[in-house]
């Protein structure tokens, strides 16, 4: 549990810097950055002996989807949306990971579904405050696909690990990495893109790539190995009071507190209708 409250605190500083610092920079090279630097840290853990060639691919194929392709669609939202949306709207997704875990045992609890239509009204309660109503449901919509594919690659990483007890979490987390990497670069390559970077880009690019992708991910999924689904579904929700605050009291961004504070509690609520175990 300790990994996962680590890497909350890490994790609640990102969505302020990516809209204050990098708003400028295109999302794809944003994305290819940040796991670009955190491919080079830990490139020299890796330790792939013994490990088959299609395990190794599974890791690959899993890094594309929790870091590649999330975060493709999680830097393109703030284009449409203020750092705290994006923090709250993170909120469904340990829906995502109670929804996806019970596909693969196939099981079905209502509870889930009727938790994931009520953090849908959590996040329209900011969003028809909106005067850019259309735009921030592109941005919602960026969230979410965002969010299924961490959900996605989280319980993937936790099954697959399982089966390779005997591997240590920092030997394989390059491939990670290395999945992720190179998902970003397809997408870069396929961009018309230009970049010139100052002294504060560079600064926030270190961070979040080293730090944020490199450090807090990296304990994260150590912490993702270590709890139940159940469990880490809820922590998924630990860092979200912490990036709104940091959005609203470091970073000065400005709501209704009352619309943003239903709308907390509303998806709160989802997530704990989606964890509830039957009595």
């Amino acid at each position: 549990m300790i990994y996962l409250v680590l890497a909350s605190v890490i994790f609640a500083f990102s969505p302020s810097l990516i809209k204050g610092r990098l708003g400028g920079l295109d999302p794809a090279f944003i994305t290819a950055a940040r796991l670009g630097l955190a491919l080079l840290v830990f490139a020299p853990f890796v330790r792939l002996k013994g490990l088959a060639s299609l395990a190794a691919a599974g890791f690959g194929a899993i890094g594309a989807i929790q870091f590649g392709l999330m975060y493709l669609a999680y830097n393109a939202s703030f284009r449409h949306l203020q750092a705290y949306e994006v923090a709250l709207f993170t909120l469904t997704t340990p829906i995502l990971v109670t929804l996806f875990a019970d596909a693969l045992e196939r099981r079905l609890r209502p509870r889930a579904l009727l938790a994931a239509l009520l953090a849908v009204v959590g996040a329209a309660l900011v969003l028809v405050k909106s005067s850019r109503l259309s735009v921030s449901l592109t941005g919602l919509g960026l969230v979410t696909l965002s969010n299924l594919a961490f959900a996605v690659g989280q319980v993937l990483y936790q099954r697959l690990r399982a089966r390779h007890a005997g591997l240590r979490d920092r030997d394989i987390f390059w491939l990670l990495c290395a999945g992720g990497f190179a998902v970003a670069v397809v997408a870069l390559l396929n961009r018309d893109v230009t970049v010139t970077l100052t002294t504060t880009h560079l600064a926030t690019l270190a961070y979040l790539g080293i730090v944020a992708s490199g450090l807090g991910f990296f304990l994260w999924n150590i912490g993702a190995t270590r709890v139940g689904v159940g469990r880490l579904a809820v922590m998924n929700n630990a860092k979200v009071p912490l990036m709104v605050s940091v959005s609203l009291l470091v970073f000065g961004e400005r709501t209704n507190l009352a619309s943003l504070g239903a709308s907390f509690a509303l998806m709160a609520a989802a997530v704990w209708l989606a964890e509830k175990r039957p009595a």
